[in-house]
């Protein structure tokens, strides 16, 4: 398990899927706001690709999320999109509705980091998050994380069209700060 400060990002068990499932992606408005694309509900038990772990894939590495102090399930983060060539990757989090707002995503983010760049020897990790998505925002440039630019109307959610906000760090200007 790789440890932060608050958090632990482990292994996927098989008891998380229901919970990630029942309170991260059978809400709609959540679920439209996370994903690239549209909504659509999904057979309980079926192998969600979002959720199952298949351990031959590349380029992507998902994370439960737990908190330290008692192991609870507080939610998902995923490093993706792993170039090994640039040696550049995507990373992505999504905590439970009732972890939110208690400083999980800083140190989600922190623990990403640390496993980016120097368990996999990255050179740079890149967000994309809606330009609403204060709190997304708020944890990358906790980090280090540099606003690169706006992708306007690139996201179809809920109806409507949202900009998106593209942030970028580079190893040489992360400064580390959470214990692994």
């Amino acid at each position: 398990m790789l440890k932060g400060n608050k958090v632990g990002l482990r292994a996927r068990h098989e008891d998380d899927i229901p919970v990630l499932r029942a309170e991260l992606y059978d809400d709609v408005v959540n679920a439209s706001r996370a994903e690239g694309g549209p909504w659509r509900p999904i057979t309980p038990g079926s192998k969600d690709p979002r959720l199952v772990v298949d351990d031959k894939v590349q380029g992507v590495v998902p994370f439960s999320v737990v908190e330290l102090d008692g192991g609870t399930l507080i939610g998902t983060a995923t490093l993706w999109g792993i170039d090994n060539h640039n040696r550049a990757a995507h990373i992505g989090l999504g905590l439970l509705p009732s972890s939110r707002g208690k400083g999980y995503g800083t140190d989600v983010v922190a623990t990403l980091c640390h496993y980016g760049f120097i368990v996999r020897g990255l050179q740079r990790l890149q967000i994309e998050t809606l330009s609403d998505n204060t709190a997304m925002l708020r944890s990358a440039e906790r980090n280090g994380f540099v606003r690169e630019g706006v992708m306007r109307s690139s996201a179809w959610v809920m109806g409507e069209f949202m900009d998106e906000v593209l942030l970028g760090l580079l190893a040489q200007d992360w400064k580390p700060g959470s214990k692994v």
